[in-house]
């Protein structure tokens, strides 16, 4: 997938393309029924010596990884004489209409790189390799950390889906500046969602109301982070309307009556958020190294006076991103197609990867690195650092069935609840139904 910061409030997905995921989960099942792949009896056994030509899909890393992935294909070629691959780059756009048309023409990739989302509608048609019951793969299991594993277990499918491979998250930043004017220590920034209430209620009180925490509603990760379910078992039905959820919209309801919450926080974009943030204007923000950057050149008082956290959380859990490398179940070379995914995932290759661009390994022991461990005191070093601490116990928080279709109906709901034209229960009921109807057409 497309390489990219975490943006604000981590609300849009690190490296997503997907707009549609409800009309690809319905299309890739509907293929999935019909026999998408062709002759199953043609897929080989994962077990058995690596042999044949495979192909391996990634998503827009061509441009400019090009050398890293001839060279991991050279490599892997010299230890698997008996091995061809094929390398094929997708673009960011229409990926997941690229993966179902392949889907349907039994054409999908050996080896394919997907975020859960997209593995989910392919392994529920049948389409890719449960690693949790096959041999060959879930031996591997124990390289990796127990949080990226998890990661790619798909619910109500009883298994993982895809090697893990990279992940990502990102830190919040806060100013301290703003901290101390309010009376608050400005080396002990909110852990919980009760403390970055006080904190916001007290800096809108202290400001008269001129300076907010936050510039941005609540999104799905919000939802989980403060403790709610977000959905059931088996991801048949969104449960975000419960009442932790309606605590946590209520909250939010306050903060923006009284000035904690940015007044134009119904329509910021993460750049808006970021340049309110910039100006001083909102004390707490997501952002990345890139930012850092820009607080040096344009805003040195606010990059003097930065403190870098990770977002406030209930359950001792952050937010993270995943991506995998998937093999097909229906690959007539599934020996060689298991043999390059690993490879590619392994701890020597990963952290080779890792060192060339803002992602985190996902194999157990790498991020104890002193890379990721020691500031070695560029702005670099300090997001590396503190975002590397943030991965250990870290899940996804965003259901795998949740289309950017549905995060628009919980978006303009949350808006209508603060601005007092529903209850915060009436809003989540309606977008948690609307959601639900958008689950039952896939």
């Amino acid at each position: 997938m497309p390489i990219s910061r975490p943006r604000s409030r981590s609300r849009s997905r690190s490296r997503r393309a997907v707009a549609t995921a409800v009309p690809f989960l319905a299309a890739v099942l509907t293929l999935g029924a019909c026999g998408a792949g062709g002759d199953d009896a043609a897929a080989s056994s994962a077990e058995g010596k690596a042999e044949g030509d495979i192909t391996f899909q990634t998503w827009n890393l061509r441009a400019n990884f090009k050398e890293y992935f001839d060279g991991l294909i050279r490599d892997f070629g010299e230890q698997h004489p008996g091995v061809k691959v094929k390398w094929l780059d997708q673009p960011a756009e229409h990926y997941a209409e690229k993966l179902s048309a392949d889907a349907g023409a039994g054409t999908l990739p050996d080896v394919v790189n997907v975020s859960p989302d997209l593995s989910y509608p392919l392994a529920r048609a049948g389409l890719l390799m449960n690693l949790d019951k096959e041999k060959a793969t879930v031996r591997f299991k124990d390289e990796y950390t127990p949080e990226a594993w998890q990661g790619n277990v798909l619910p109500g499918l009883g298994g993982s889906y895809a090697f893990p491979w990279y992940l990502n998250t990102g830190p919040l930043f806060y100013n301290k500046t703003l901290f101390k004017d309010s009376g608050l220590d400005p080396e002990k920034p909110p852990k919980s969602y009760d403390e970055l209430f006080a904190v916001a209620n007290r800096m809108a009180r202290q400001s008269g109301g001129r300076t907010a925490t936050l510039a941005g509603t609540p999104s799905i990760e919000d939802f989980g982070r403060y403790g709610v379910r977000l959905m059931n078992g088996d991801a048949t039905k969104f449960t975000y309307n419960e009442p932790k959820g309606v605590e946590l919209l209520g909250k939010y309801k306050e903060l923006y009556d009284n000035g904690g919450l940015d007044p134009q926080a119904l329509t910021n974009t993460p750049e808006k958020s970021g340049q309110k943030f910039l100006e001083q204007k909102v004390a707490m923000n997501p952002g990345s190294a890139h930012d850092l950057e820009t607080f040096r050149k344009n805003a040195p008082t606010l990059h003097r006076n930065l403190g870098i956290t990770d977002a406030p959380n209930n359950t001792g859990r952050p937010n993270m991103y995943v991506m995998g490398l998937a093999v097909s179940e229906r690959s007539r070379h599934k020996a060689a197609a298991v043999a390059f995914a690993h490879f590619v995932t392994d701890r020597r290759n990963q952290e080779s990867f890792a060192h060339k661009v803002a992602v985190f390994p996902s194999t157990k022991g790498s991020l104890d690195d002193p890379y990721w461990t020691k500031d070695d005191g560029s702005d670099e070093g300090r997001v590396r650092v503190a975002s590397a601490k943030m991965l250990k116990g870290a899940v996804n928080y965003t259901p795998v069935v949740m289309s950017d279709e549905m995060k628009t109906v919980l978006r303009n709901e949350v808006a209508k609840a603060l601005q007092g034209k529903k209850s915060p229960r009436q809003a989540l009921d309606d977008a948690a139904a609307q959601s639900n109807k958008l689950l039952e057409q896939s």
